[in-house]
């Protein structure tokens, strides 16, 4: 229950640095940050990541370790386990509906290739807190019932370890990606190259780079081969059609650098 009490304060806490990363991701780009702020949430979903492991996680293992150690009996758990059912049925609703808010927006993706590949870190990171919460307090569940029942409290050291090996290590991972710089979703690619296989004056891709500034903003740069009759003003029309129709299919391309090159 203490644990639990411990990584409840945490998640709580986390909402906190998650919406400060979404407000100074939303500021618009300047001198000295001319692709703007989106980062900022990557950093503040990494510290969050961090958070978790150490708050919940380092104390659950602390606490897990010292209970099996010195065993304590295990009484009078029936507000325990009211605040523990209540507990599970609140957190999984948060879960359903942080799922429904990740269906919308992986598309036809695989959901557990979506929880790889997305960039949208806010998601991940809630949902990994939703779900060690979850999978937390069912545990924490277990474990007491384990320890009344059969009157050996070591059961309930099982669970605060449980506990503390939960999600935070991937979330840490994921994030850290996306914060060094991590491509956009292929889709974008795709689309770039179905764009210039159409287009009458474009003959090929000869290279495109995305990558993911924050969630909802990619900057892409392509190299094109174009029709060598075009002029210097045709080639800056080809261009700029290029980046529109990319724009207009694929919204987050917030950034598009275009250059035209017969190799690449």
């Amino acid at each position: 229950m203490l644990a639990e009490t411990i990584h409840s304060f945490a998640d709580c806490s986390n909402q906190a640095l998650l919406y400060l990363g979404v407000k100074q991701g939303q500021r618009p780009p300047d001198p000295k940050h001319p692709l703007g702020h989106g980062r900022a949430v990557y950093f503040w979903s990494f510290m969050v990541a961090m958070l978790l492991f150490s708050i919940g996680g380092m104390f659950s293992i602390n606490e897990g370790i010292d209970k099996y150690t010195h065993p304590e009996p295990v009484q009078n758990i029936q507000w325990g386990v009211g605040v523990l059912i209540f507990s599970i049925l609140l957190e999984s609703y948060a879960m359903f509906s942080n799922v429904v808010e990740m269906n919308k927006r992986r598309r036809t993706t695989r959901f557990l290739r979506y929880l790889r590949e997305t960039k949208d870190s806010d998601l991940v990171v809630i949902f990994g807190e939703n779900a060690a919460a979850v999978v937390g307090l069912i545990l924490a569940l277990a474990a007491l019932l384990a320890a009344y029942y059969t009157g050996d409290g070591r059961y309930d050291a099982a669970g605060s370890f449980a506990i503390g090996v939960a999600v935070a290590v991937f979330l840490a991972v994921e994030v850290k990606s996306l914060l060094i710089g991590e491509s956009a979703d292929p889709y974008i690619s795709s689309t770039a190259a179905q764009i210039a296989e159409k287009h009458p004056n474009i003959e090929k891709i000869l290279n495109c780079i995305t990558l993911q500034q924050g969630p909802g903003e990619v900057m892409v740069c392509v190299k094109i081969s174009c029709a060598p009759s075009l002029t210097t003003h045709e080639i800056s029309q080809t261009i700029n059609d290029f980046e529109s129709r990319l724009r207009a299919t694929c919204p987050e391309v917030r950034w598009s650098f275009v250059e035209p090159d017969f190799e690449d």
